[in-house]
């Protein structure tokens, strides 16, 4: 009961997190939580330390924790690690059935039903579920795992570029991008696909955070 309540207790976090309820930066009350999430404060702790580890959020002592803010340096270096990894995944990816192309392209129809009702946490839910159907199918767990924990970190900076009507209308164009590249085996042009796309965030976000993010090349 206690493990499905802490679980019950993140996902709310993390929705609060996406819905720009909670912002990066900004302190995370146990008693205010457990009120808002209806649950006690035992499952709020457990959460808020298991999003630390994740490094969603912050502790530090006799301050308490903080939605993890990220300077525009640490959120280059974050995309950087998702670049290099990613390449290695899709390097390493065989060649995608059938089933798995239309599995694909039904999530992509999905979003892009969510993009035009604006369905912002939609989106988010199931654009992580597109990348990392492509990512699994690597067998590389590893190292997928690190990509999912980079990509929890930065999914509040990631929330707020979906917010933007254009970026979209840009992810479910580079996805059908993608699906068509992963189709005709197309490695090295589903690579190229995948950094213009992650790059997206990072640039757009650039000024907000009040520096320019120099991206790979």
């Amino acid at each position: 009961m206690a493990e499905t309540s802490v679980g019950r207790a993140v996902e709310l976090i993390r929705q609060m997190m996406r819905s720009q309820e909670l912002l990066p930066g900004q302190p995370l009350r146990q008693e205010a939580l457990a009120e808002r999430l209806g649950v006690s404060r035992v499952p709020v702790r457990e959460a808020l330390k298991a999003l630390e580890a994740e490094g969603v959020v912050r502790h530090q002592p006799n301050v308490g924790y903080t939605v993890a803010r990220l300077s525009a340096e640490e959120l280059r270096q974050a995309y950087l690690m998702r670049a290099a990894l990613e390449a290695v995944v899709l390097r390493e990816l065989p060649r995608l059935s059938t089933a798995q192309i239309i599995e694909l392209t039904e999530i992509n129809e999905r979003i892009e039903e969510a993009a035009e009702a604006v369905d912002v946490l939609r989106i988010i839910e199931l654009n992580h579920d597109f990348h990392f159907v492509i990512f699994r199918s690597s067998g590389l767990n590893l190292i997928v795992d690190e990509i999912e924990r980079i990509w929890k970190m930065t999914e509040a900076y990631r929330a707020v570029y979906i917010y933007d009507e254009s970026a979209r209308r840009r992810i479910v164009r580079e996805h059908r991008q993608l699906i068509n590249a992963l189709r005709r085996g197309q490695t090295e042009r589903a690579i190229a696909i995948m950094d213009s796309h992650r790059d997206a965030t990072p640039a757009q976000l650039a000024p907000a955070l009040g520096a320019s993010l120099p991206l790979p090349g």
